[in-house]
């Protein structure tokens, strides 16, 4: 009878003290859980403007404005599908080089040249809904470089 005494309430604290220890390991996964919410949304806004960031040098780009002599900026590309991204888009033309003729001799006879250009895309995805800036909103800067062929400029 002596053992039976000595033992009372032993296991309310041992019960306390594991329900304390799943308690904080639910919290703890809560958190967890949380954190990598907030980091799978930051990740699908980046790439909701990297995705506006390519759309609007595609539209930039069918529209066909190169010009050789200035750069050419396209302010505030709308995005039907997605109003609240803004694209601002910029064609830089860099150089122009000749292109062979049939026997590849560099630019030897054959009138043609290809201008080369840059265009870089700034592109910010807000969230939906629009309103105050927060930390969900993201930006991107996608550039790529391409060439038109026409007839070669004459120089003076």
């Amino acid at each position: 009878m002596t053992s039976l005494k000595k033992q009372n309430g032993a296991a309310l604290v041992v019960g306390l003290i594991l329900l304390v220890v799943v308690t904080v390991l639910a919290i703890s996964g809560m958190n967890t859980a949380t954190t990598e919410l907030a980091l799978a949304r930051n990740d699908q806004n980046f790439e909701n403007a990297f995705q506006a960031a390519e759309t609007g040098i595609e539209i930039a780009l069918s529209q066909g404005s190169f010009n050789t002599l200035a750069p050419t900026h396209i302010d505030e590309i709308e995005i039907p599908a997605r109003p609240n991204d803004k694209v601002d888009v910029a064609l830089v033309f860099e150089d122009t080089s000749l292109v062979p003729d049939k026997a590849f001799s560099l630019g030897v006879g054959s009138g043609i040249a290809a201008y080369h250009f840059t265009a870089t895309a700034r592109a910010e995805s807000a969230r939906a809904g629009g309103g105050i800036e927060t930390s969900r909103d993201a930006s991107a800067v996608h550039t790529q470089a391409f060439y038109v062929v026409g007839p070669e400029a004459p120089t003076l």
